[in-house]
């Protein structure tokens, strides 16, 4: 963790900074009535395997065109309880996101029951599966995918998909041989070109462990070490320095190169080098080489969407960084907070279809029993000097500078009640690490993204814009053309100079992936 943020300090920030409207404990993947209940926990093997039957029973007999995959299927939970290939909790997991898209683009591949499939992905649609027909749903694509795509004809079994999914020389094939008229969105291309250097490095004697002093001490600029003739040599392997002296002396032309390699992993930017950014350095190329791979992959599913825009908003959640592209150029780049591990923000696409100025916030009933009920009991004055009131029973709090979503918001429906809006607090973009929220977008060029985005609608002149924002009263604008929005969850880009980026696995997605295929190999 490249900065550590005590939770009771994050708790006394909330009530003006975390965005509440995510529902939280929110079950995406409601019971249905005939769908048998699913213990996992079972110490009585004969009983489990007996559970076991009883729900695929039933699974297929609902689904009847899928009864000649029954064998293939269940040999997949072999040793597994159902219900746990393809999801992280309530959510699907990035394997069963990559199941989709390959199954997609699989020429002539018939998909039983694609309807429900596609509703899984579909965060506009309303989805009544059970988490455990959800997952034998994707288990039985994963083999009528396989049947088809499979030449070889290997045996059906979860340790083989997984590495058939997560086996990293398999995706890089995958990667390699790509249809050459399949236009991809350019960071694809860019990241190849990164991943043929990093390859070349990894296969030479160059890359060596930083071994620094102990204790260790801050090293800033005119400090003298041999921890910074170490940091000296592995900056200019990483391209960050055009030459190594060798010298273990903190001078001006270092100073420049760790700027340049703080910048660009999303570091804040400063000479200091601590423990954690040689932490960061020593992380083997091997696994640099692994992370390269996987977000071409990540690249490969949305790509399509991406090329065919010339507008569009992308949110990257690992380098907590939003882009505005306008005309196919970048607009606007702002720093962003998200929601933190336990209150994740949620990845996916959708459009913004309207800009809310001077926005009410809403508080949640949680919120409200939890948190304010026993101060609003405590000081009768509390609303009004919160400048809050009650409306129709729910408590809200009033546009104004010190509104929990400052000044604008920007709305895009979904099934979470996600959003990205403005915030007061503004010095919490000086963390590297900002998982802050309660899962909505907190930006901090809200103001300069809005101004940005109306630049097509002459009546929104920036004076008329300012006085929105000031304003006492609630305005919504709603947009003629709807901006795409991508919120995306890439643990590698390279950015406009050609640099490449290597940020925080902040949910653990890259490492849950790498997890399973290590358990297979």
């Amino acid at each position: 963790m490249r900065t550590f943020y005590s939770f009771t300090v994050i708790l006394g920030l909330s009530f003006f900074v975390f965005s509440f409207n995510r529902i939280d404990n929110k079950n995406l993947y409601k019971k249905t009535s005939n769908t048998p209940a699913l213990h996992t926990n079972s110490k009585d093997s004969e009983s489990d395997n007996v559970k076991k039957e009883n729900i695929s029973n039933d699974f297929f007999k609902r689904y009847s065109d899928l009864k000649k995959y029954k064998s293939d299927v269940m040999s997949l939970y072999k040793n597994r309880s159902l219900g746990s290939i393809w999801y992280d909790e309530d959510e699907i997991n990035e394997f069963g996101s990559i199941l989709y898209e390959k199954a997609k683009k699989t020429n002539d591949l018939v998909i039983p029951y694609q309807k429900e499939i596609d509703q899984l992905f579909d965060m506009s649609s309303e989805n009544n599966l059970s988490k455990t027909d959800a997952d034998m749903l994707l288990s039985s694509l994963y083999v009528v995918y396989t049947k088809k795509s499979n030449s070889d004809k290997k045996k059906l079994s979860y340790d083989a998909m997984l590495k058939d999914f997560l086996n990293y020389s398999t995706i890089e094939e995958a990667s390699a041989k790509h249809d050459e008229n399949e236009v991809l969105y350019d960071q694809y291309y860019k990241l190849e070109d990164v991943l043929k250097k990093y390859k070349k490095l990894e296969k030479s004697s160059k890359w060596k462990p930083i071994v620094t002093e102990m204790p260790y001490k801050e090293l800033r600029p005119d400090a003298v070490s041999s921890t910074i003739a170490q940091v000296r040599t592995r900056l200019y392997l990483l391209g960050d320095l055009k030459q190594d002296s060798k010298s273990d002396f903190y001078d001006r032309e270092l100073m420049d190169a760790v700027m340049k390699y703080k910048v660009r992993n999303g570091f804040k930017p400063n000479y200091i080098l601590a423990e954690e950014h040689i932490k960061e350095m020593n992380i083997p190329v091997s696994d640099k080489v692994k992370t390269l791979m996987l977000n071409m992959e990540r690249i490969r599913a949305i790509s399509p969407q991406l090329v065919n825009n010339d507008e569009f908003v992308l949110v990257n959640v690992p380098s907590f960084e939003l882009i505005y592209v306008k005309n196919g150029k970048i607009e606007l780049t702002s720093s962003v907070f998200v929601g933190s591990p336990l209150t994740k923000t949620t990845i996916f696409n959708g459009e913004i279809d309207r800009i809310v100025f001077s926005p009410y916030w809403t508080v949640p009933q949680s919120i409200v029993q939890n948190e304010l009920r026993s101060k609003i009991a405590a000081d009768p004055n509390y609303l009004a000097e919160k400048n809050m009131e009650i409306v129709n029973g729910q408590v809200r709090q009033k546009p104004g500078p010190g509104n929990s979503l400052g000044l604008v918001k920007f709305m895009f429906p979904n099934a979470d009640d996600i959003y990205m809006h403005d915030t007061p607090s503004k010095t919490l973009f000086d963390f590297e690490k900002r998982t802050f929220s309660h899962g909505c977008i907190n930006v901090k060029m809200a103001k300069e993204l809005a101004a940005a985005m109306l630049k097509d609608y002459p009546e929104w002149t920036q004076e008329k814009i300012d006085k929105a924002m000031a304003g006492k009263v609630e305005n919504s604008f709603k947009l003629s053309k709807k901006v795409p929005i991508y919120i995306t969850y890439f643990t590698s880009l390279v950015n406009e100079n050609g640099e490449i980026g290597f940020f925080q696995d902040v949910y653990e997605k890259d490492a849950d992936l790498t997890e399973k295929s290590l358990t297979v190999n």
